[in-house]
């Protein structure tokens, strides 16, 4: 398996730096993330844990999550940390004592969540914003969004209707002063910086942005009025901590989805009138205004270094540091450092999932850094105000767990299957000590998460890092090695780990049997050159062979990259199921021209997919032209159709020159009983256990690894 690059040394990315009067050991922050685990606003011992992992890890400076100056008003949660009253300093003390001793700075992000503090609807206040909102969310992709999901996320208001208050002039005072304040806490608890939050949609924000901010008076209009409030904040709180603090400010370098909405060119004025005001450093973001069409825009892009360019504009207009975000790969962070970009990155999923990363890149073990899949999967908690989780680090959370105590016996492990499951119980498991073998039918490792490459790039690090781990711990690993009962005997186990996946089927309907229908397990076959090519077109099956031959089904980018010139299925593509493997199927035969149909039972497509990432999905498929039916039964296939019925009782027919089923999706493990009568300890971890994709493969391994 192709690894990831090697030997670079990241010298930009790990040298110091200084921002005002605070220097940092590297060029790695850590933003702010919002955890949710204080207790009616005060640091918790999970926080605590949380950021003292990430400090121990390397990282330059961590930043809390969002921390609210006037709490419980203008919060967003009751679970995040509150800035109001002299009760919450223990707390920080707590944390910033705990992050020191680690070797890190602490920064404290401040803000008014404004339009958006959703602890205002709940206890009956109107929510404080520059004017009357006006912009009216599109919510289409809220159908499909489960009635446990809607539930949830309607619960964090208990269902109540927000209402707005135009800001007073009374009110900016007391703002300015909450501000003030909060940063007086902050420095009586020994931080090392504040962060004062001008972006995505709080009350800074909003005063920032003509799309929010409407006003005619000597708050509103030009750039420079709109940001006076910004400006006035960020004085008060220099006057308020001297030189004792650093002072960061938070603003989006762009804002995406609705007219009016902040530019580039204003976020560089005002980075100006920031560094005017007594700001030490600017740390620029992005922000889609509509979290359900434009969340992977931001705050979370999916786009790779997505606001190095608009960090680039303001760098060249300041004279101060500048920190970017927006989804930084330690390569990307170096080259934005090295290139004079910016001055510091801010890593964040990125650092929810391998808390020691700097730590590992100053070690030279680059490829020993566990990727991020960009799943969105620890985000999506945050919608319904819950902790959030890593698909894959299962210890997010839960710090103390990723710590394997080494066992006092070891045994021979034998695990069955090389996706993502087996080869974190592989890896656990021989990080705790024991031998391990692993046992792959295939030519390569990955299982059906190699092929889920083709349609979601970002899965293919993880699998690298996986690979990666097992040959620097010495885990055996048989290819191509086909498991039964007398094989796996022959191994002599003390224990085994059944981690073969799942079962995918056909549907019970006439014509499921017929040569141009496909389960994902064939079509990946076909598509990837492991395995027997069962069934399609001669000219699938030819193409199959040549791609084995030459080693083009070898290497995802190269499948991507051939399958674009040539793909031998036909016009018309049918996909029966629309949940995660059925979305991504679609999008990747719909960008290669193809027509295609998603018939889905239920009523929602995406599933399991988290929230931001499923609206992205289903929004990407009707953009490529992609035909959606929910809530279709299918009734049968044809050499030609496939017949259907609508959620209405209309039966039609598609055109279908391949029909892929994406669903029929079962778990199962018949060899778990057929060893466990020969007297062997069986587990049975992943889909072949129960279907969770790669969240639930790795997050069921790991746990079974951890009992071993």
């Amino acid at each position: 398996m192709r690894t990831r690059r090697t030997g670079q040394l990241f010298t930009h990315l790990l040298a110091p730096g200084r921002i005002g009067p605070i220097t940092l050991p590297n060029r790695v922050i850590m933003p702010a993330m919002d955890m949710n685990v204080c207790h009616d606003g005060v640091i918790s011992e999970e926080d605590v844990e949380h950021y003292v992992a990430r400090a121990a890890g390397g990282t330059g400076m961590v930043i809390t999550s969002a921390s609210a100056v006037s709490f419980p008003v203008g919060a967003t949660s009751m679970k995040e940390p509150g800035l109001s009253e002299d009760r919450f300093i223990p707390g920080l003390r707590a944390l910033a004592d705990a992050v020191h001793d680690a070797g890190s700075l602490l920064c404290v992000q401040a803000t008014h969540h404004g339009k958006v503090a959703r602890v205002d609807t709940l206890e009956g206040r109107p929510l404080l914003v520059p004017s009357q909102p006006q912009e009216s969310y599109d919510l289409s992709s809220l159908r499909d969004n489960t009635p446990a999901e809607l539930s949830a996320m309607g619960a964090v208001t208990q269902g109540r209707t927000a209402t707005y208050r135009e800001a007073t002039e009374e009110d900016l005072a007391w703002l300015v002063d909450q501000f003030a304040e909060a940063s007086r806490r902050v420095m009586e608890a020994g931080a090392d910086a504040i962060e004062i939050h001008c972006a995505h949609g709080y009350v800074l924000g909003g005063f920032l942005s003509r799309a929010d901010n409407r006003r005619t008076d000597a708050w509103g209009g030009s750039l420079e009025n709109r940001a006076r409030l910004a400006c006035d904040v960020i004085a008060a709180v220099r006057r308020a901590v001297g030189d004792r603090l650093a002072v960061l400010v938070r603003v989006a370098g762009e804002e995406y989805g609705e007219e009016g909405a902040l530019t580039t060119d204003e976020t560089v004025q005002a980075a100006r009138l920031f560094e005017a005001a007594g700001a030490d450093a600017i740390h620029v973001t992005g922000w889609g205004r509509n979290p359900f069409r434009d969340f992977l825009k931001g705050p979370l892009p999916d786009e790779v270094g997505a606001y190095r360019e608009q960090a680039r504009r303001v760098k060249a207009a300041v004279g101060i540091p500048v920190i970017a975000v927006g989804r930084v790969l330690p390569e990307v962070g170096e080259e934005i450092v090295a290139s004079g970009d910016a001055d510091f990155v801010a890593m964040g999923r990125q650092l929810l999932v391998d808390p020691q990363l700097v730590n590992k890149l100053r070690a030279g073990r680059r490829e020993s850094v566990r990727p991020c899949i960009n799943c969105y999967v620890c985000v999506e908690q945050n919608f319904w105000d819950d902790t959030p989780v890593c698909a894959v680090n299962p210890a997010l959370g839960d710090e103390q767990a990723a710590v394997f105590l080494p066992v006092p016996s070891p045994r021979h492990v034998v695990v069955v299957g090389g996706g993502p499951g087996g080869m974190e119980t592989a890896r656990v498991a021989r990080e705790r000590g024991h031998r391990v073998t692993l046992v792959e039918a295939g030519d390569r490792l990955g299982g059906s998460a190699w092929f889920s490459q083709l349609t979601t790039p970002p899965n293919g690090p993880l699998l690298e890092w996986q690979a990666h781990e097992l040959e620097r711990l010495g885990v055996v690993v048989l290819l191509d090695h086909r498991a039964d009962v007398a094989s796996i005997l022959a191994l002599r186990p003390s224990v085994v780990v059944l981690a073969t996946g799942a079962h995918r089927g056909l549907p019970d309907v006439p014509g499921a049997d017929l040569p141009h229908v496909q389960t994902g397990d064939t079509l990946r076959a076909m598509l990837t050159g492991s395995g027997e090519a069962v069934g399609g077109s001669r000219a699938m099956r030819w193409a199959a062979r040549a791609g084995r031959l030459t080693g083009v089904t070898s290497r995802p980018e190269l499948i991507r990259r051939a399958t674009r010139a040539f793909l031998p299925v036909g016009k018309d593509v049918v996909i029966v199921g629309g949940s995660l493997v059925g979305l991504e199927l679609a999008e990747f035969f719909a960008e290669r021209g193809r027509s295609v149909t998603v018939l889905e039972a239920g009523a929602q497509l995406g599933l399991p997919m988290a929230m931001p990432r499923r609206w992205n999905a289903v929004r990407r498929a009707t953009d490529h032209g992609v035909r959606v039916e929910r809530q279709a039964t299918l009734e049968e296939i044809t050499p030609e159709t496939v017949r259907f019925r609508d959620h209405e009782g209309q039966q039609h027919a598609v055109p279908a020159d391949l029909v892929v089923v994406a669903s029929e999706v079962t778990s199962g493990a018949p060899l778990a009983q057929q060893l466990a009568d020969r007297g062997i300890a069986v587990e049975v971890v992943g889909d072949a256990a129960e279907v969770g994709y790669i969240q639930g493969a790795v997050h069921t391994a790991w746990r079974v690894a951890r009992e071993l």
